[in-house]
């Protein structure tokens, strides 16, 4: 490995830029939703879930809060923040994106979305690995 590569990954700070970029996509979706409440909510209501105003909290808070314990690693939880994210986002492949119930076309989109959510789960079990060491 070329030197100048070792000693960016080695850096501290690397794996904090990391978790960041790991984390946005949560976190702007958890500061969407909270300027945004009812579209969350509506999506709850597409999905069928039961109490769709509580599910849509639990869904910001999730996503904030699991960014936030992942991003600064807080008492050594960031691997409970990456475990928060990772079962959240599969989670979202049967309640939101069940594509074996589609028929085309978008059985295929759903189904590249799921595929994106068990990409972006591996991503945060190796974050989860990462803040272990």
């Amino acid at each position: 490995m070329s030197e100048w590569i070792h000693v960016l990954l080695a850096q501290p700070t690397t794996l904090v830029v990391g978790r960041i970029v790991l984390s946005s996509f949560f976190v702007i979706a958890g500061i969407f939703g909270i300027f945004n409440f009812d579209v969350i909510v509506a999506e709850m209501q597409t999905a069928k879930l039961p109490a769709p105003q509580a599910f849509a909290f639990a869904t910001i808070a999730t996503q904030l809060l699991g960014s936030a314990l992942l991003i600064t690693n807080f008492a050594g939880l960031a691997w409970l923040g990456a475990g928060v994210l990772g079962g959240f986002t599969l989670l979202c492949i049967p309640l939101g994106h069940p594509f074996w119930l589609y028929a085309e076309p978008r059985r295929t989109v759903d189904f590249q979305i799921a595929l994106e959510h068990i990409a972006l789960t591996g991503g945060l079990l190796l974050a989860a690995v990462a803040s272990q060491r």
